[in-house]
């Protein structure tokens, strides 16, 4: 009895504050990687700073919903929302600066989009647990898009700078092109889940 009437969380609470700030972050992020073109050092590494505290804010926010008890309605909601603005507009504006590729980012978002939309509207139908093989692919994509939002191949580098940022440029490519392929591998996952419950739902 008392856990069915228990009641549902405040939304204002810290894991919800910390995901409006990720989504508020969006715009400023997108606005400091694109300045002149993505062409300039300073708003390159301040872009990253940005998108480095919008990830980390999102594993705290997680931690702190689930070890406090704090999740809402809003929050699961919100939380995809902001995970996929900020990585969708890193993909987005590293494509227009050149640093991706536009099919990588194309197909990374399609599937995206599609599972955290799917994942909304069965949300009270099936449950569909964020498998091990999506948050290892969580891991490299981030890596991967904060490395790359850094200024690696500028030509205004000092001299010094120039062998060791074209290495870091192609192994973080390396981390991407994994990412892709998790990406791919873990949407399939989660489709033939989809699949399986409902069709369990219906027998």
């Amino acid at each position: 009895m008392d856990e069915a009437v228990r009641t549902q969380p405040s939304n204002w609470n810290v894991p919800n504050v910390l995901t409006t700030l990720r989504i508020v972050m969006v715009p400023f992020f997108a606005w400091a990687l694109l300045v002149d073109g993505g062409e300039s050092i300073t708003w390159r590494f301040v872009a990253f700073v940005i998108f480095a505290v919008a990830m980390i804010t999102d594993k705290i926010d997680g931690d702190l919903a689930r070890k406090h008890d704090l999740v809402t309605n809003f929050g699961k909601i919100a939380d995809p929302i902001a995970d996929k603005a900020i990585t969708g507009m890193a993909f987005i504006g590293l494509s227009i600066v050149g640093d991706i590729w536009w099919w990588v980012t194309i197909v990374v978002l399609l599937r995206e989009w599609s599972v955290t939309l799917l994942r909304l509207s069965i949300l009270k139908k099936v449950v569909i647990a964020a498998a091990d093989l999506g948050k290892i692919k969580t891991t490299f994509q981030a890596v991967a898009l904060a490395t790359l939002c850094l200024p690696l191949r500028d030509p205004d580098l000092p001299s010094g700078l120039e062998v060791p940022g074209e290495v870091v440029f192609y192994l973080a490519q390396a981390c991407l092109a994994i990412a892709v392929a998790l990406t791919l591998w873990s949407g399939w996952e989660f489709y033939r889940g989809v699949w399986r419950q409902r069709a369990s739902l219906r027998s």
